[in-house]
């Protein structure tokens, strides 16, 4: 069934944040996007020009007039619009206990304009009782007392650090978990992308986790593959807009892998002999040259984001599928539950894929693979592609 993300959040006229970049989320998580919206905000790159917070009772007739008919599975809350808004979708979750919620503390937009004022702050407590996971940045986590341990015991929430407003070259996020049973620190380090097209990244976040939970993913590994195709639609911005711009959620669709058990035909890649004159060839099919490493290597991508290589050096005999998995280590283990034959375990490549070979029935060559970001974004990616 197609998962059902209800997001109560405002609407951003430049498209990239708010409801706009909730519903390009969803979309192409695989989800179905429903809203109500807090309020309608007159925006762009360079900043919030006006503000104009929705009724409260029309907030809520919204929430009300889609969970009747379509249903939800999870729920992403973002700019609230007012205290009085606030606290009467605390209510409102009250009435649908069982449904995940992700709740992003909007209270300055990207631009430094403010979205929420004292008073809706502190009706913030309210959600975050309702909320399963809270995703405040670092300036949001000081304006709710600075203590994730303080917010998990007042609230019974998790709560996910997000660290892009750190000044150090790694951006870390910390997952605080509220569950005895799981770790209770998880921590994800990664290079920081320097861009301008950072405005909507807490949404686009926050929305992909609520996919994830949809899914009955467990809470780390939907953070973890809200992360990814974060930082994925990042690289792909449109570069739009003279300031902060827009993310390019619309490109990440085919990069980041619905399942765990349903791998993707991503890549093929076929034996060459003279590199140069197979560059020439595939170029002229009309698909676009990603990656070169001559005299050995070329990759190339084709419309809507699959791969194909060429290859000259000596253990390429033959074409070698490669099928991206959303978890690789989970995905091996279940076919060999299932008595498939591998000729080589998962590990870790010095291209930067987490690899493991096996071969189908009639003895061709067969890869799985787990990538993320580096499958289209490797350090030797074309500069021009």
């Amino acid at each position: 069934m197609t998962p059902r993300i209800l997001i109560i959040a405002g609407s951003d006229s430049g498209g990239g944040a708010g409801i706009q970049a909730d519903i390009k989320t969803v979309t192409m998580l695989g989800g179905h996007a429903t809203t109500a919206i807090t309020a309608i905000t007159a925006q762009n790159t360079l900043g919030v020009d006006s503000v104009h917070p929705v009724p409260t009772d029309m907030v809520i007739a919204q929430i009300d007039a889609v969970v009747r008919d379509i249903g939800v599975d999870a729920i992403k809350i973002g700019m609230i619009g007012s205290a009085r808004t606030a606290l009467a979708v605390a209510e409102k979750l009250a009435e649908l206990p069982g449904v995940p919620v992700v709740f992003d503390p909007v209270m300055v937009a990207t631009s430094g304009a403010t979205l929420a004022d004292p008073a809706t702050i502190a009706a913030f407590e309210r959600l975050m009782a309702r909320a399963t996971v809270v995703t405040p940045n670092l300036p949001e986590l000081d304006a709710l007392g600075g203590d994730p341990g303080a917010l998990i015991a007042a609230h019974g929430c998790a709560v996910l650090v997000k660290g892009g407003h750190g000044d150090t070259p790694q951006v870390t996020d910390r997952l605080f978990s509220a569950n005895p049973d799981d770790p209770p620190e998880i921590e994800w380090s990664d290079p920081r992308i320097e861009t301008e097209a950072t405005h909507g990244t807490g949404c686009t976040l926050s929305s992909a986790i609520a996919c994830g939970l949809a899914q009955e993913w467990d809470l780390p590994e939907a953070v973890a593959r809200g992360r990814r195709f974060v930082r994925i639609a990042m690289r792909e911005a449109p570069e739009l807009g003279r300031g902060h711009g827009p993310m390019g959620q619309q490109a990440v669709r085919l990069d980041l892998n619905m399942s765990f058990f349903e791998p993707m035909l991503n890549q093929v890649t076929v034996p060459a002999r003279d590199l140069a004159a197979s560059e020439r060839f595939y170029r002229l099919l009309g698909l676009r040259q990603v990656v070169r490493a001559s005299p050995r290597y070329a990759r190339f991508e084709s419309e809507g984001g699959a791969t194909f290589s060429i290859a000259t050096d000596e253990s390429y005999t033959a074409p070698v599928a490669y099928f991206e998995c959303g978890d690789l280590d989970v995905t091996v283990a279940y076919l060999q539950q299932q008595g498939v034959k591998f000729e080589a375990e998962p590990k870790d490549e010095p291209w930067g894929w987490r690899e493991a070979r096996l071969r189908d029935p009639a003895g061709n060559a067969i890869r799985l693979y787990q990538a993320g970001e580096m499958r289209r974004f490797p350090p030797w990616r074309l500069d021009d592609a």
